[in-house]
């Protein structure tokens, strides 16, 4: 297929040839793949710039997008690509192999740079998903940091460069520049743009933005730094929300309420038990989707009405496909066991089947679906079976189906049990004021209510 980029596309690709240091923060949808394909193909063979290019990717991308996107493309059909995935062995002969792109997952990136310490081969290296490295404690924040001066160029990925908090972004900015726009530490940057808010004596939960400072960030970085919002750019159908209350009956609202007061709720040969206000919050998610793991790690099942607001969706949309996004393992078991046509996302094999749409309803956990997948090919009907409290995964799912390409509007329904925390995760993503703070406020709101703290 002959590529013909959008003017933005071409804005994209001279900005990664133009900048050693490249941050794309481009919506979901715009075509980050095939533009940054581009400018490597034109850094390797017009320019003769780079020679061995690293590709870091979520696990499926790296398994599937990246020489699918390679392949299709008339220009860069002849780029050899190199998945270094698997075992190990299977990794190293990978490595050992002569290509142009070498792509791997984040897992692996400890893995890579102590495999060639100070023999980094590695002339440029592309961040799908930059995002994911946004915790300087994480190991593979730590490893990639060792071998950056290693690197001529960097190319940063994202969509959401800080859901939760422009803290997010000092990590990611560190991987291109060093330090250089926003300081060489966490410390320095916190300090400089941000003010403690909650604590608990010396331990700040919330940092709030300085007047003005999230202005002066965005100056900071918009040197090496593209920002493009589909909206913008794109004419995509409309996307509609649609929130589907489910009611549990009177029992089931009373085990419910017991282990929110209780923090415990007992079975006949075992205890369902919440000792803090995070595992509280992930039981009653549990229980709002109708079945909850017991003390011994078995699923204690409580109702059945999510599971009938399914089918009931599955019965409405006169056999369009539907994408089903769950939670918990249990979900995923129980979902299975209703509708005998569901099938895992877990392969090449079942993208391509769902977009040949030959797949009736098609099971993700919104972690290993959130990035890169292009699904809208083979329907438009997205379902959030268990809601999360993860603006990042909730935006990235979404954009499976509410992308360029995709031809009819999308909708997009949240099953919401009634009077459960459900309610606070959704309030959560309409105001995208989530992740563990507001996981945090929401629990001890509801504690409160029920007559725990003050």
């Amino acid at each position: 297929m002959k590529f013909k980029p959008h003017p933005y596309q071409e804005v994209a690709i001279q900005h990664i040839i133009d900048h050693p240091a490249s941050g794309l923060l481009l919506d979901m949808g715009m075509g980050k793949t095939v533009s940054t394909l581009t400018a490597v193909f034109d850094l390797m063979y017009d320019y003769f710039d780079v020679s061995r290019v690293l590709v870091i990717a979520p696990k499926r991308v790296a398994e599937d997008t990246w020489s699918r996107e390679a392949e299709k493309w008339e220009h860069t059909k002849g780029m050899t690509v190199s998945k270094v995935l698997g075992p190990q062995k299977q990794r190293i002969r990978a490595l050992m192999t002569e290509a142009d792109l070498y792509v791997t997952n984040r897992e692996n990136v400890e893995w890579l740079v102590d495999y060639y310490k100070k023999e980094w081969p590695f002339d440029m290296v592309v961040i799908d998903e930059l995002s994911s490295f946004k915790s300087s404690k994480a190991r593979r924040f730590r490893a990639l940091k060792k071998v950056r001066p290693l690197i001529k160029r960097l190319v940063g990925l994202t969509g959401t460069p800080a859901p939760n908090s422009l803290l997010d972004l000092w990590p990611q900015m560190y991987l291109l520049d060093g330090g250089e726009r926003l300081g060489r530490t966490l410390t320095a940057y916190r300090d400089r743009y941000f003010q403690a808010g909650a604590r608990n004596g010396h331990i700040v939960y919330e940092w709030r933005l300085k007047d003005g400072a999230e202005e002066a960030i965005h100056n900071k970085i918009s040197d090496i730094c593209i920002s493009m919002q589909a909206k913008d750019y794109l004419k995509l159908p409309e996307r509609i929300d649609h929130t589907i209350h489910v009611e549990m009956d009177k029992q089931t609202e009373d085990k419910y309420k017991q282990l929110e007061k209780d923090l415990l709720l007992p079975f006949s040969d075992s205890d369902v038990v919440a000792d803090t206000a995070a595992v509280l919050s992930n039981k009653l998610l549990q229980l709002a989707n109708g079945a909850v793991y017991d003390e011994h790690g078995d699923v204690q099942e409580i109702h059945d009405e999510k599971l009938r607001a399914l089918e009931e969706i599955q019965e409405a949309a006169n056999g369009n496909s539907l994408l089903v996004f769950y939670t918990y393992k249990h979900d995923l078991e129980r979902i299975q066991d209703r509708f005998r046509d569901a099938r895992t996302l877990e392969s090449s094999k079942d993208i391509k089947d769902w977009n040949n749409r030959k797949v009736p309803m098609l099971l993700a956990h919104p972690a290993s679906a959130g990035h890169g997948l292009n699904l809208q090919d083979g329907g438009h009907t997205i379902v959030w079976y268990g809601l999360t409290w993860s603006l990042e995964l909730y935006q990235q799912a979404n954009a499976r189906l509410d992308r360029q390409g995709q031809t009819k509007p999308v909708v997009v329904h949240h099953l919401v049990a009634k009077g459960t925390v459900d309610e606070d995760v959704m309030k959560a993503l309409e105001n995208k004021a989530v992740g563990q703070n507001a996981l945090l406020q929401a629990v001890k709101a509801r504690l409160e209510a029920v007559g725990h703290g003050s």
